[in-house]
């Protein structure tokens, strides 16, 4: 939407100027975050004290740590854009204009929200839904979400939420992908880059595939999701007038409808602390399965206790200020142990913020 920006003499010529505009917008969303959590949590306590979450009050050294894990996120996602790993003018680029008008729609949902966390209705959903069609774990209101993600409705408002919750850091974090992913590519570098295909898992709205597209434009690129409602959003996202069309499918990430050995790339995003133990193994196995040996995949989701132990208190709060029945046990899960025991190997892991980025390789069977 902002590139723009790049035809202006500043921003090719003043990157300090740059580096600026880019630290006063993040603090800028971080504040805009903070204020609208602050003020809805008031109201809550005040029109439906009955919805309010029993958490942990955030003490001084972990607000610190916090803030302080956060200027390093932002600090590393201006460096890899120095770098041209990603162009700096994703930096700026957001749906702004939606997202204004669409940010009413987030206050007048917020009662059906608290009712639904006071009387614990997390089965809320449309009853238009054939749920022959989806696993069991899928038909419920994740983080109290209105119509799950099983309506336009809320597939409108996904991204907006998501980057208030984190206080304007969701972009950031999830380009923390990019260099994995481009790393790992590197093993196909004697290929023409448009032979080359890329798998989002669990696409939702596309803001992955729309990062990836804007660092890696010759790719083929794949998403898949469960919810056909935000696999519209991303369409409408991301298969504009003039530009290369993302290919989207609805399908389950337990058993993926694509051939074996058929990806170079395989990303999935905030997946895995949605899934019951079984399924993530199942998840990573099929990733494991339809990359090319010498393939990457990059996955990326919430910390977890054993890499932050400082931010313990915050983890332990999530589930109980949103509706995610299967984050406790996330948290705790050995998520090297199971791309190993898919067979991956050379496993990386980093964390940035609130999220955790692994990347793996599909090993290349010596032939003898």
């Amino acid at each position: 939407m902002l590139k723009w920006l790049e035809t202006l003499p500043w921003f090719m010529a003043a990157p300090s100027i740059t580096k600026l505009a880019y630290k006063t917008l993040q603090g800028s969303k971080n504040l805009a975050g903070l204020a609208h959590k602050g003020i809805s949590t008031k109201l809550m306590e005040f029109l439906a004290p009955g919805g309010t979450p029993e958490v942990s009050p955030l003490q001084g050294e972990l607000l610190h740590d916090l803030k302080k894990s956060m200027e390093e996120l932002e600090k590393v996602d201006w460096q890899e854009a120095e770098q041209g790993i990603y162009p700096i003018s994703q930096l700026f680029e957001a749906p702004w204009i939606e997202w204004a008008r669409r940010y009413p729609l987030i206050w007048l949902d917020l009662p059906f929200t608290w009712d639904r966390r006071r009387k614990r209705n997390t089965r809320d959903i449309p009853n238009k839904i054939n749920r022959q069609k989806y696993p069991d774990y899928y038909l419920q209101n994740f983080h109290h979400q209105t119509d799950g993600y099983f309506s336009d409705f809320s597939a409108g408002l996904y991204d907006l939420q998501v980057e208030i919750l984190f206080n304007g850091t969701a972009d950031s974090m999830r380009r923390r992908i990019i260099s994995p992913l481009k790393k790992g590519l590197k093993n196909f570098q004697d290929r023409n880059q448009s032979t080359l295909r890329i798998l989002d898992v669990a696409t939702g709205t596309g803001r992955t595939l729309k990062q990836i597209r804007s660092s890696m434009s010759d790719v083929e690129l794949i998403g898949i999701d469960l919810s056909a409602a935000y696999l519209r959003q991303a369409s409408r996202y991301l298969n504009k007038r003039g530009s290369d069309i993302a290919q989207l499918i609805r399908g389950n990430a337990e058993n993926l409808p694509f051939k074996s050995n058929s990806m170079q790339g395989v990303t999935c995003v905030y997946l895995l602390h949605e899934l019951p133990k079984g399924s993530r193994q199942k998840v990573i196995n099929e990733c494991m399965r339809v990359l090319e040996p010498g393939g990457i995949f990059v996955l990326a989701d919430s910390i977890q206790k054993e890499d932050s132990p400082k931010f313990e208190t915050v983890l332990e709060n999530f589930p109980k200020a949103f509706h995610e029945p299967y984050y406790n046990d996330y948290v705790s899960d050995n998520i090297e142990e199971k791309l190993s025991n898919s067979g991956f190997i050379s496993i990386e892991a980093n964390s940035h913020f609130m999220t955790r980025v692994w990347s793996a390789i599909k090993p290349i069977e010596n032939k003898t």
